[in-house]
């Protein structure tokens, strides 16, 4: 039963108690009410992450920090001009999917990572439409220690199989993919092969993601500030470590 006091305190203070608080990270979420795709959708999220730089903590070395991200709708129009470019015509939206993948330095143990992923994405009885390397930003200034670990990042892009009618189904047999493939490479137990790690695998979305502060994600991705980059959503994350060090994966 309530006392008098009790209720007199929530008269004052409402539910909210002090007790509850706690650091966490940040994160921030931007749409168009009716869906409609645009590159100014992006660049609010990214504002958005730029103002949540407060959320992450940052150590002795200035440039380096908790790590952030931002994950959007596939990019179609994007995607399809830079993989003609290859001679790869991408099927229709929502008949192929991409898989943002960070990959080991070392040549023989990333050829070995690529491998398991083709292997998985056949043996799924999808089509492998090829890999894309994600331009990023060399110059920009970046902490020695993030310099250090930065991985090669390739996106590889996976058509539906003939026993694939509708998007859910490609959905399913994607993360099937990325689990069959990242299960088959730890197994192989390569010395490179816990740099191996895949931030999203979709036909609907892409995350992008890294061992940056909250204003470097926009500079460091290069598709991020390109015109042909649009999406009606933006969900963006400013990581807090708490019980572990930072990470690009984490």
């Amino acid at each position: 039963m309530t006392t008098a006091a009790e209720i007199k305190h929530l008269q004052e203070h409402g539910l909210y108690s002090t007790a509850n608080e706690h650091d966490a990270c940040g994160v921030g979420f931007v749409a168009h009410i009716k869906g409609e795709k645009s590159h100014n959708i992006v660049q609010q999220a990214l504002k958005i992450l730029e103002n949540l730089d407060h959320r992450g903590a940052v150590g002795a070395d200035k440039l380096m920090g908790d790590g952030a991200g931002i994950l959007i709708q596939l990019p179609d129009l994007l995607y399809r001009d830079e993989m003609k470019h290859q001679g790869i015509e991408l099927p229709p939206p929502g008949e192929y999917g991409v898989g943002m993948i960070f990959l080991p330095k070392e040549h023989a143990s990333r050829l070995a990572c690529e491998q398991e992923m083709e292997r998985a994405i056949k043996a799924e009885g999808q089509v492998l439409l090829g890999w894309r390397d994600v331009p990023v930003n060399k110059d920009m200034p970046m902490s020695p220690a993030v310099r250090k670990t930065e991985p090669i990042l390739r996106q590889v892009f996976i058509g539906r199989g003939a026993d694939v009618i509708v998007q859910d189904a490609l959905e399913r047999k994607l993360y099937v993919i990325r689990k069959t493939a990242s299960a088959a490479i730890q197994n192989l137990k390569l010395k490179h092969s816990k740099e191996y790690y895949v931030p999203s695998m979709s036909s609907r979305t892409v995350v992008y993601k890294g061992l940056l502060l909250a204003d470097q994600v926009g500079v460091y991705y290069k598709d991020l500030s390109d015109e042909r980059c649009v999406s009606a959503i933006g969900l963006v994350h400013q990581r807090f470590s708490t019980n572990t060090f930072p990470e690009w994966p984490l």
